[in-house]
């Protein structure tokens, strides 16, 4: 039925505000031309502008991000043409009698919808809003200022649905997110090895858990101890994830045991397969510490030198004029293996680029380098600080350094062997007689 107030006109999109003006898009079927909506109030300035459509096909090319709140008369044809109170004529059930309503919720998610129906049809009216309308009206009891009112309070919920459906979704992805690079950081196995083991792990990328840099250690069965540390170039998310499978790709190969050049030249391999481009390389540094702990095999792929630190010896790194060229360079390349004596206790710091690449000062542009992660972690092991807090310390150092967070991925891995500490173990063990305690020395502690 028509209401009988006088017609207003329709407003093309480009007349349209958005702010405090509203625009409502008036769905109904009225092939007389009478079809008219109350006259809208005016609050505090406001309008309220009307657009009409006669049919669902109009009602499509009028729906634009200008219009803010629909109203759907549920008496008007759906999609299929025939009406919700016609039976066809071959005897099967009538249509969906909210078929019309729910087209429109279709074609527009993002607005607002008011269902129009007869005062004597509230569960219809009730049905409506329980499949997605904002709320709904009858025709009898409708008036400007009940209309004005009900678009309103229709355009204001629909925004905090819209609004708790997005954090709602956030959340979730957030905390999928989460989980999934919880899961893909390794877990050191180094079950049955006199070995101490401690990480730190800092994505450049803003609320990101994972970046491209990468690290594992395992022990295989001999008793060496194989650790890993590696770095794909750029931040974002394939990056990642390419680092996760060349880690994953080098515990199972380790495993394996493969190791040194034939271990390098696989991971190559698998990095070309995998990565986007052919511009995409990955350094990598890989020890593999001998049962006994006093040796090791270093080999290099284009990244910086462990770091080493033995009792009572300062820091430094440790040979690097052997190495070989980034994984996914140059084809057919060769990483030598160097031998390098470890001694009793001591401890073995590798790291990515991200560490060393910081600036000195937010307003200078010298980076801290080699040389300047050196002197830094001397001084730190200067104050008595190892494992957990040196690493901890040396990330939050180079963090004020810079001036604040680093725009590269930081990871530090940090392996010890304290003779002293394994000899006392040993002593202790059951039927074993205790020995006399070793002196305090004031030599320096391992890292």
């Amino acid at each position: 039925m028509p209401v009988p107030v006088p017609q207003q006109r329709a407003v093309s999109a480009a007349e349209t505000t958005h702010g405090p003006d509203l625009t409502l898009l008036v769905i109904s079927d009225d092939p007389a031309g009478t079809f008219t909506v109350p006259e809208l109030s005016s609050e505090g300035g406001a309008r309220v502008r009307v657009r009409t459509a006669r049919n669902l096909t109009e009602a499509g090319r009028l729906l634009t991000d200008q219009v803010d709140c629909v109203l759907v008369d549920l008496d008007l044809a759906p999609p299929g043409g025939a009406r919700a109170d016609s039976h066809p004529d071959d005897g099967t059930e009538a249509h969906d009698e909210l078929a019309t309503l729910q087209h429109v919720l279709r074609i527009a998610p993002r607005h607002a919808v008011l269902a129009l129906t007869a005062e004597d049809d509230a569960e219809r009216a009730a049905d409506a809003v329980r499949v997605g309308a904002q709320d709904y009206l009858f025709r009898g009891e409708l008036d400007g200022r009940l209309l004005s009112r009900a678009i309103r309070y229709a355009v204001e919920r629909k925004r905090a649905d819209i609004a708790q459906r997005q954090l709602t979704e956030s959340r979730l992805r957030a905390q999928e997110n989460a989980r999934l690079e919880r899961g893909l950081l390794p877990t050191p196995l180094l079950e049955g090895s006199d070995l101490s083991f401690a990480a730190r792990y800092r994505p450049g990328r803003s609320r990101a858990l994972l970046g491209g840099d990468f690290y594992d250690t395992v022990r295989t069965p001999d008793g060496t101890v194989h650790a890993m540390i590696g770095d794909v170039c750029g931040h974002g998310p394939d990056e990642a994830a390419l680092g996760v499978e060349l880690r994953i790709a080098w515990r199972a190969l380790t495993l394996a045991g493969l190791c040194g050049d034939a271990l390098l030249a696989t991971l190559q391999e698998v990095l070309e397969h995998e990565r986007q481009s052919e511009e995409i390389f990955a350094t990598l540094c890989t020890v593999d510490i001998a049962p006994d702990g006093r040796n090791a095999g270093l080999c290099l792929a284009g990244h910086p030198a462990p770091l080493i630190a033995r009792q009572g010896r300062a820091a430094h790194l440790l040979p690097y004029e052997e190495g070989g060229p980034a994984l996914g360079l140059l084809p057919r390349a060769r990483w030598p293996r160097r031998q390098v004596q470890l001694g009793g206790s001591w401890s073995l710091m590798m790291y990515t680029d991200g560490l060393i690449e910081g600036r000195v000062s937010a307003e200078g542009s010298q980076r801290l380098g080699q040389d300047g992660m050196v002197a830094m972690v001397n001084g730190q092991l200067d104050r008595g600080l190892g494992g957990e807090e040196l690493l901890e310390a040396s990330v939050t150092q180079v963090r004020e350094l810079n001036g604040g967070e680093l725009t590269d991925d930081v990871a530090v891995l940090l392996l010890e062997r304290d003779e002293a500490r394994i000899r006392r173990r040993g002593r202790s063990a059951p039927r074993s007689r205790p020995g006399p305690a070793s002196p305090a020395g004031a030599q320096r502690p391992p890292l």
